[in-house]
């Protein structure tokens, strides 16, 4: 049992015990297992040990010595390549800034470059042509710098790794823990995305966490689906393995559920961290057998339904697990686990991590069971929105983070999210939670229809709602169902039909562009 008030501090390493930064420690880990696999790429068929990863990455960090700026634009799918350049560029003491091409690319290459001051995007010419983003200025192909190594930078590479860990660690930037590790740009998916500054010690001591919580093994292998520009995959895809010196099978499109699917039943691979969208898709094509080396999946960056668990454990005699984060937050706050999992809640939170659940009002701590605002503190904490004080101060306050969610925790210690506190609607004095609304639609309609509760202006009340599904509904059928599941000022009476709901590079729905697109169907 937890305490009365609706505050919960986990077990787990105090604060401090970080004390390496995330490439310093990376070349400990590639001398210590120089001739495992660190990365079996998939999209390109290459194989990297440890020992040969480091010696790219000396490479790369070499030929990013004559970039100007303390900060480098990286734009590549999840490969060797990726992994390569984010090494190389902390190996020599730029920050990498992550950029999502999963929509507008150019729009946000030009974004990221005014908030952060920089020129220079690496990136692929095979994804500018799969995605269709023009060639932009100062844009540099890491086909051609890897394609044009010279025999003489190769042997003086490998020299330079030879050397023992302290001096090879002295020959390149030392770094410390409270450096900026990378910077990242929040979803978007609610206003214009903010750069996030997360540090060395954020993401190592959160991959350290999550390591513990879901008990990782030294014989493992992750697949690494996810886009290293958003959070989720930066820590769980790539210093969560990479630093604990497990192998990474990348495959760089996520949304090709049916390679992805084989590439599991060929590679074996043990661990699956990725978001309801994708796992839906993934365990669809696959047939009975062709997961089973899977031993953990688990769901992150957006609610995982009911429909979701039953798929996975009826078709494949997997269970779903699901966690909960943020980008601010490095990301991993909660997760449930094979020994404590609690289907619907987000788990018990990572050792280390403080949570309270505090009144949206008065902010004074709620009892076990009272629902109100999430607030996290710990080592995990984001140090910061880049160049923009007023909004870090706005959010952080004591070393607490004010997550923007609402939740509780009950009387065991799992979190309960209950959705984004601005995707609570006042409707006539009364707060809706369009979360909430959508979880019983997802109850009664088929399990391939997907829907999204938005708000809408309502003259008399203020606000109204409707919902966004992918398909025909029976609107009549459906209200009688809804009424004996909701209040009244909780049920839309406007139902949108689209082809797909708009998505973000992460799989989750982008509520702001959905609720332009209602609006405007509604207006019209």
């Amino acid at each position: 049992m937890i305490t009365p008030v609706n505050a919960l501090q986990s077990n787990g390493p105090a604060a401090g015990s970080v004390s390496v930064p995330l490439h310093q420690s990376f070349i400990r880990i590639a001398k210590q297992k120089r001739d495992k696999i660190a990365v079996q790429d998939i999209s390109t068929g290459r194989e990297l040990s440890f020992g040969r990863l480091l010696i790219a990455s000396l490479i790369l960090a070499r030929r990013f010595r004559r970039e100007p700026d303390g900060y480098l634009g990286i734009m590549v799918p999840t490969s060797a390549g990726c992994v390569i350049a984010v090494l190389a560029s902390l190996m020599l003491g730029k920050v990498p800034v992550m950029i999502n091409y999963s929509t507008g690319a150019a729009d946000n290459i030009e974004f990221a470059r005014r908030r952060c001051g920089f020129r220079r995007v690496i990136t692929s010419r095979k994804l500018l042509e799969r995605i269709g983003c023009p060639e932009l200025e100062d844009m540099e192909y890491l086909e051609d710098l890897l394609a044009t190594v010279r025999p003489g930078e190769k042997i003086l590479a490998a020299l330079q790794a030879a050397l023992p860990s302290a001096m090879l660690g002295r020959t390149i930037h030392r770094g410390h823990e409270d450096d900026t590790a990378v910077i990242l740009f929040t979803s978007g998916s609610e206003k214009a995305p903010k750069g996030v500054e997360l540090s060395h010690r954020n993401l190592a001591s959160n991959a350290a966490a999550a390591s513990t919580a879901i008990a990782v093994r030294d014989d493992d292998v992750f697949l690494c689906v996810l886009p290293l520009f958003h959070v989720f995959g930066q820590m769980t895809n790539l210093w969560l393995p990479l630093n604990r010196g497990l192998t990474l099978v990348t495959y760089g499109n996520p949304l090709d559920f049916k390679t992805v699917a084989q590439v599991i039943r060929d590679y074996r691979p043990t661990i699956l961290i990725a978001t309801p969208y994708f796992l839906a898709g993934y365990a669809k094509p696959a047939q009975r057998g062709d997961l089973a080396s899977l031993r953990l999946v688990i769901a992150g960056a957006d609610k995982a339904p009911e429909s979701l668990r039953s798929i996975w454990r009826d078709m494949h005699g997997i269970e779903v697990l699901e966690g909960y984060g943020a980008t601010e937050t490095s990301p991993v706050i909660s997760v449930n686990t094979p020994e404590a999992n609690r289907p619907g809640s987000v788990g018990r939170p990572l050792p280390g991590v403080q949570l309270r659940i505090v009144d949206i009002h008065s902010g004074e701590d709620l009892p076990a069971g009272r629902e109100g605002k999430i607030l996290v503190k710990g080592e995990l904490i984001m140090k910061g929105y880049f160049d923009d004080i007023e909004e870090t101060t706005l959010h952080i306050e004591n070393g607490w983070y004010e997550t923007g969610d609402m939740g509780c925790i009950d009387e065991d210690g799992f979190l309960w999210h209950r959705g984004r506190l601005k995707r609570f609607v006042k409707i006539g004095g009364e707060m809706v939670s369009l979360v909430r609304v959508e979880e019983e639609l997802e109850r009664l309609l088929p399990p391939e229809t997907e829907c999204c509760v938005v708000e809408i202006p309502d003259a008399r009340k203020g606000a109204n709602i409707a919902a966004a599904v992918t398909g025909e509904v029976d609107r009549k059928k459906l209200l009688d169902k809804l009424t004996r599941r909701l209040p009244p000022i909780a049920i839309p009476r406007q139902f949108v039909v689209m082809d797909e709901l708009p998505k973000m590079g992460s799989g989750k729905i982008d509520f702001r562009r959905t609720t332009v697109l209602v609006q405007h169907r509604l207006a019209v």
